[in-house]
Order: structure tokens, then sequence, then C-alpha cells
């Protein structure tokens, strides 16, 4: 089984910019995609960023340009930064991991193991 364990959330201004981690220690984290997914009060679900083992990274179209997710596989953690906040990008802020067919942000159904959660204040 995977822990994710997420950190560095809080509140910023709109424009601000904000890193979340999110720690696996898992002794095969080279071999785990991780995806962050958020939601807001009131709204469903929304995938943000995918990794994959690689190192590739897929970003949804309303981060885009904005948002980058890294990995350091020493310190089996990734890490999602962000930049240009919006009040929109209000939200919980969840890490997912596992060894998913595909690794993605579009499918949370793909992700057994899942964080607490950070949660992401951005006031205008």
């Amino acid at each position: 089984e995977l822990y994710p364990v997420e950190s560095g959330g809080g509140s910023v201004q709109a424009g601000g910019t904000m890193t979340v981690s999110c720690k696996v220690d898992e002794w095969d984290f080279r071999s785990v995609c991780l995806a962050w997914f958020r939601q807001a009060p009131g709204k469903a679900r929304e995938g943000v960023a995918a990794i994959d083992t690689d190192g590739s990274v897929k970003y949804a179209d309303s981060v885009k340009d904005r948002f980058t997710l890294s990995r350091d596989n020493g310190g089996k953690t990734a890490y999602l930064h962000m930049n240009s906040l919006k009040s929109e990008d209000t939200a919980m802020y969840y890490c997912a991991a596992d060894r998913p067919f595909s690794c993605t942000y579009r499918d949370a159904g793909q992700y057994s193991y899942w964080g607490q959660g950070t949660q992401v204040s951005v006031s205008q």
C-alpha cells in the first residue's frame, strides 16, 4: 500500500505563488505515478496534473502554463509549484498515488491511494 502525505498548503493573494508537496514513503517510489486533484466546496473533484515514472507530466488546461509538477525520486516527493494563482484555484488539493495502466489526471478511479488533502486558499 501507498500512503501519500501532502503538505505546504495555506493562504495567498491572487497572483501569488505556492508549492504543495506529496511524499510517498515507498521503497520503489520510482515506479509510482503521482497525480494531483482538487475539490472546491460545492464543486466536483477536478484533475490537475499527473507525473509519470519517466518524469513526463500532463496538465489540465485550467492550470497549464501556471502550474509545474515535478518529482524528486531520492526524496520520494512530488512538488506542485503554482504560479499566478487565481481565486478559482481555491480548493482542497489531494495527492493520489498508484501504478495505474495510464498515468493521468483525467481518471481519479485509477488511483487507490490518496492523501488527506491540503487546503489552498487564494484571496482577491
